[in-house]
């Protein structure tokens, strides 16, 4: 590791803190009393913030990027935004120490003398809380749920975030060491949270969330201002009185310098997510450097050993992949690798491992030596019983207990070293120097052995497998390959970084250079392809490289050489080029060329990897290349390879010749044969004579495939009519194409064949018969699903709506039926058609209550939803005409229906009006007829209401006039419009605040569905114990009075005159009633008593004077008694809605359906 200055500058001022900006192209410097903004990439000055008076000791940004904070002595915490603007400040009682903001909340905690705050946007104040110390530093937890603050008196404070302290961290060193820097590990990995702790006790200590020591303090032999971790927090940066920033591992390892200064460093942070590191300095300097992590490792064959988190060494296997790790605590400096022997050089020590095991594929590595001295060595290299240590001109070979046992000394710089391989204790080592010469060196021989010279520097080194050829990659990226014996240079390539010969073959090698991968054999030309990285080795058809720190193996197939040989006819050479790794193809095709080339070893050999010793059979495929295919036959035959024979005429064409080579032979060899000639007509488009084939050899499904491709209807019912009923793949293909080329009765009647209903009944669905679908859904009921839902969905596509909803509900989708319905009553509100909404809403109700009776679970709910439409039924129903009043230039009601309908619904609204109810509209229609009528009081308390609601301004006029006007009438209402109670015979106020019920007795009025006058009816209860069958059958026995009404003549005699008066009783019923016995109540109570009524009372009661709604199961039924029997009254049997007769007849009349439920008056009752 190494530190590279990226640019320097000096403020006037100490800089006592920094902050990046999250995205790294920022950074903030507390400088004296103001701050500095500069650019991360090259050192400019942005913009200088002033805002505080005094100096700037602390500065924070925001994990969002969205504000920054500075704190200063001036006792005043400053917040910013990105774009460099203050928008906020707040004060402490003490000078601001140290700000942090929480890394997911971006609650803002400012630390004072005394005290510390947290902030945050949404909330305007800053709870504070005080402490016992001078706070000097701050940090949150990675979750922001945790604070930790360090103290001047030694102590960590662990707080939540209300601010309470939830742990105490005492240090030993108390009072006399100062907590001066801490800092969260901001590592998403580790499942704890460790805490970093710098005092000036010069110790550096970490601790787990709990308040628990993890290992033992750090001595830093200085006193620390600043600590902070890279993002990942895999390092930790220190500084402070020793005048620079040193490099720790995230256990507090010391990795090395970054920089010395010339004075106490008081702050530095690593860039995010980067190697850059910002310093700043008690004299004002600002330096900014980039760290340079050199990749240590070590390659031999294939394993791969390399440094990871600079203590740690990961040794990899390129083959299986294995990779084991080998932990350190000190930094790893080298490593070398080479069989079983792996070396790790270390600051103070070398240590020497091997495997557990001779196995190759053992990855269990155990210390073997250590050599506990410092040693300085640009190079390190291990064998089997030394180690070899290189410093720039200068070998040293030293045994695994440290003794240096030999030296040498070379002419020039040692640029690069590989072990060559040899016996233990003798391997041989090759060596490639600055001035360009390459020597061999044999480590139990003092004497280098020269092995050639050349003019250029050398990069890179390789030998071939035979030891007879060498690789060099020189400094001009120059590829050379010289004979070792005769110092001939064989040949040369350009762009070249790294070299490597394959250790399975003589004469192949690759190399790597601009982003390809270049493999040659021979002196044939080089065959390219796409690779990034370094090639450090080459095995088979595997070659090792390494990109950036990671090393991978990449499988190369070795085609490309191949075909090299090849064409220059080297069977042999091509033969070992295909032992190392080719396709099946590339097997093949080197087996015909040798063929062809009379090399009939090779050829021999490839057959031989295949399995394959019979020489008859060879000399077969060899007659069959020839073409003396009838020879062939007969060989084929002859090494009882029949099916070879007949594949090779059948690929010919040659049917005639199979079928004669044939005879009576094996039916299924006949089938096939037969099958190859359908398939060999269907490809030279012969497709009759195909399908003819295919029938004829029983591959039925592809004769029908082939005949629904051309639609050849008539060969499909052929064929379908032809097939067994157990066939059903193939007779189910056949409908599928009928069914394609349109022909349903065809698929019908091959459904019928197979049996298959349910695709019988989604054929009808498919093509819209429905009538067919029905018929079978009423024999099958188990299809009832698949028939009347998509019925239901076509219905609605074809915007059939209500058939739709009937149709759900009949296939028993209530979900769907009530969808459907809520959506069309949605959409008639949205509209303004609010008759067709409350005929809806009216449908929806009955819907519920079928719910409630099919499902115990809902039936509380349903109930309940049953009363709510029914109610919004009946309002809809009654503010169409309201709207109708208002939206329309001319109305078909009385005034007096309006004016009953205005109130009726005034009295129903009396919380949330529904969606499309205007209260403004009703209001208005109400004050119109009411001062029409003359209930003047009533029409200037809706006039009054009207002023305090939104008014559209077409109405705006009319009400402003109509509010005038009102005051010059009498405040009073006329008597003849006042409601008459027919149970306890009150009259009611128009204006009445308990709703549609009587003032006086609390009983609720039954209203004319049409004009919407109280009926003169009073609902009545049945005593406990009596069934509403029971009731009916009472009431219809109709037990005689004694008491009838009778009309009848009464002669007065006097002095003066004679006279006749007519005695008339109809419409009062007699007093000895007992039914009117039942309606007197106790007066004052607020509560509602029912009439209930018993046996006796029912029997006395007429049939027509009770109107009975007898609603299904679970409701009641519920039973009203006429008090004016010869006001006659009708009641719809479908929605039990109450009308005068004469309005009733008169609606049937105008609409031929009830206007409420539109039950039409021919259907029966259902």
């Amino acid at each position: 590791m190494r530190a590279a200055l990226t640019w320097r500058d000096k403020a006037e001022q100490c800089v006592y803190d920094l902050a990046f900006k999250p995205d790294g192209t920022q950074l903030i410097i507390a400088a004296g009393n103001r701050l500095l903004v500069y650019d991360t990439s090259d050192g400019t000055l942005i913009q200088p913030l002033k805002g505080h008076k005094d100096t700037v000791y602390c500065v924070a940004y925001a994990k969002d990027g969205k504000r920054f904070a500075s704190g200063s002595a001036d006792k005043s915490v400053i917040i910013w935004t990105s774009k460099l603007e203050g928008i906020l400040k707040y004060t402490h009682n003490d000078s601001i120490q140290c700000v942090s903001y929480n890394p997911l909340t971006h609650q803002l905690a400012s630390c004072s003398s005394s005290d510390f705050g947290l902030w945050s946007p949404e909330q305007k104040s800053v709870s504070k809380h005080k402490t016992s110390s001078k706070i000097t530093c701050c940090s949150w937890t990675n979750d922001g749920q945790y604070l930790a603050l360090g103290m001047f008196n030694g102590i960590v404070s662990i707080r939540n975030k209300n601010g309470d302290e939830k742990v105490k961290i005492e240090r030993p060193g108390g009072a006399s060491s100062p907590i001066w820097s801490i800092s969260w590990n901001p590592s998403r990995g580790d499942r704890n949270d460790v805490l970093a702790v710098a005092d000036w006790g010069q110790k550096l200590s970490f601790y787990q969330l709990s308040g628990k020591q993890i290992g033992k303090d750090r001595m830093l032999n200085f006193d620390p201002c600043c600590l902070s971790y890279f993002t990942k927090g895999e390092y930790i940066l220190l500084g402070g009185s020793d005048k620079q920033v040193s490099l720790f591992t995230k256990d507090g390892v010391r990795l090395g310098t970054i920089g010395e200064q010339s004075s106490w460093v008081w702050t530095c942070k690593a860039k995010p997510d980067s190697n850059y590191v910002a310093v700043g300095c008690q004299d004002g300097t600002i330096s900014f450097y980039q760290l340079i992590f050199s990749t240590v490792h070590g390659l031999y064959k294939d394993r791969y050993a390399y440094r990871d988190s600079m203590t740690d060494v990961i040794v990899q296997h390129l083959i299986t992949e294995q990779k084991v790790r080998i932990k350190g605590r000190e930094l790893v400096k080298k490593i070398a690798i080479y069989k079983n022997r792996l070396a790790i050089q270390m600051p103070e020590k070398i240590l020497i491992y091997e495997l557990y095991s001779d196995d190759s594929s053992d990855m269990y590595y155990r210390v073997k030596e250590k050599i506990v001295k410092k040693f300085e060595c640009n190079l390190l290299v291990v064998c089997s019983e030394h180690i070899i240590l290189c410093q720039e001109k200068r070998l040293q070979c030293l045994s695994f207990s440290g003794i240096k046992e030999r030296e040498w000394l070379m002419e020039s710089l040692i640029r690069y070293i590989k072990v060559i391989g040899g016996p233990p204790g003798r391997e041989g080592l090759l060596v490639g120097l600055k001035n360009g010469q390459i020597l061999k060196i044999f480590v139990d021989n003092a004497f280098a052995i020269v092995l050639l010279k050349q003019s250029t520097a050398v990069r890179c080194l390789d030998m071939s497998a035979s030891r007879n050829k060498l690789a060099v990659v020189d400094e001009n990226d120059t590829c050379l390959v010289y004979d070792i014996h005769t110092k001939e240079l064989l040949f040369q390539e350009p762009n070249a970084n790294s070299v490597a010969w394959n250790t399975q073959c003589e004469d192949m090698l690759c190399f790597s250079g601009g982003g390809y991968l270049n493999i040659k054999a021979s002196n044939f030309p080089v065959h390219q392809q796409k690779l990034q990285g370094f090639v450090v080795g080459y095995n088979g058809s595997k070659i090792f490289c390494l990109h950036v720190f990671s090393m991978s193996a990449v499988e190369v197939p070795q085609s490309a050489p191949m075909y090299q040989y090849l064409e220059r006819k080297m069977f042999k050479e091509a033969y070992q080029i295909a032992c190392l790794g080719v396709t099946d193809t590339d097997w093949k095709e080197l087996a015909m060329e040798a063929l062809e080339g009379l090399e009939f070893e090779t050829a021999k050999k490839e057959r031989k990897k295949r399995g394959e010793n019979n020489n008859e059979l060879f000399l077969a495929d060899v007659y069959a290349y020839q073409g003396k295919f009838h020879e062939a036959a007969k060989l084929y035959k002859k090494s009882g390879h029949e099916n070879l024979a007949l594949e090779m005429y059948s690929d010919l064409c040659m049917f005639d010749y199979a079928k004669d080579f044939l005879g009576s032979g094996d039916p299924k060899d006949t089938k096939m044969l037969i099958k190859k000639q359908a398939d060999w007509a269907k490809n030279i488009n012969e497709p009759k004579a195909a399908v003819e084939m295919y029938l004829s050899a029983g591959e039925h499904m592809k004769a029908i495939e082939i005949s629904g491709d051309h639609g050849w209807v008539d060969m499909l019912i052929e064929i379908a009519r032809k097939l067994d009923k157990a066939e059903r793949e193939p007779l189910s293909k056949c409908a599928f194409y009928f069914k394609k080329l349109d022909n349903p009765g065809y698929a019908a009647e091959t459904y019928m064949k197979v049996g298959d209903l349910k695709a019988l009944v989604h054929l009808h669905v498919e093509t819209h018969h429905w009538e067919e679908a029905f018929a079978l859904s009423e024999k099958h009921p188990e299809f009832k699903d698949d028939v009347y839902v998509p019925y239901a969905q076509w219905l609605a596509e074809n915007d059939r709506f209500e058939e739709a909803q009937k149709a759900f509900h009949k296939a028993g989708r209530q979900s769907e039926a009530v969808r459907v319905l809520e959506q069309l009553t949605h959409n008639a509100v949205a509209e303004s058609r609010f008759n067709d909404a409350a005929y809806y809403y009216w449908m929806l109700s009955m819907q519920c209550l079928d719910i409630a009776q099919e499902n115990e679970q809902q039936k509380t709910e349903m109930l309940q939803k049953f009363h709510h439409y029914q109610h919004l039924a009946e309002l809809y129903h009654v503010y169409h005409s309201i709207h109708r009043y208002t939206e329309e230039p001319f109305s078909s009601h009385l005034p007096e229906t309006l004016f009953n309908i205005s109130r009726f619904l005034l009295h129903s609204l009396t919380k949330e009006a529904p969606l499309g109810i205007s209260k403004v509209n009703t209001l208005f229609a109400l004050a119109k007829q009411s001062k029409a009528l003359g209930a003047y009081k009533l029409a200037r308390h809706a006039y009054d209401k009207l002023q305090g609601l939104q008014i559209p301004a077409r109405f705006q006029k009319s009400i402003e006039l109509g509010s005038l006007a009102i005051r010059s009438k009498p405040f009073h209402d006329s008597e003849e419009l006042v409601p008459l109670c027919y149970r306890c015979s009150t009259n009611n106020p128009l204006l009445n605040n308990l709703g549609n019920i009587c003032v006086n007795c609390r009983q609720p009025f039954v209203f004319s569905a049409s004009s919407y006058e109280v009926l003169h009816l009073v609902e009545f209860y049945l005593e406990d114990g009596i069934t509403d069958e029971e009731a009916v059958a009472l009431i219809d026995l109709e037990a005689p009075r004694s008491n009838k009404r009778e009309n009848k003549w009464q002669e007065m005699m006097s002095d003066q005159a004679q006279s006749l008066r007519l005695e008339d009783s109809t419409g009062i019923i007699d007093d000895d009633d007992p039914f009117t016995a039942k309606l007197s109540f106790e007066q004052g109570g607020s509560e509602f008593v029912p009439v209930v009524v018993n046996r006796a009372v029912l029997q006395s009661m007429s049939r027509r004077d009770v109107l009975i709604k007898r609603w299904p199961k679970p409701l009641r039924w519920q039973y009203y008694r006429s008090l004016l029997p010869d006001a006659s009254i009708t009641m719809c049997p479908s929605c039990f809605q109450m009308f005068h007769t004469e309005d009733y007849e008169l609606l049937v009349l105008q609409h031929n359906c009830c206007p409420f439920c539109r039950r039409r008056i021919d259907e029966s009752n259902q």
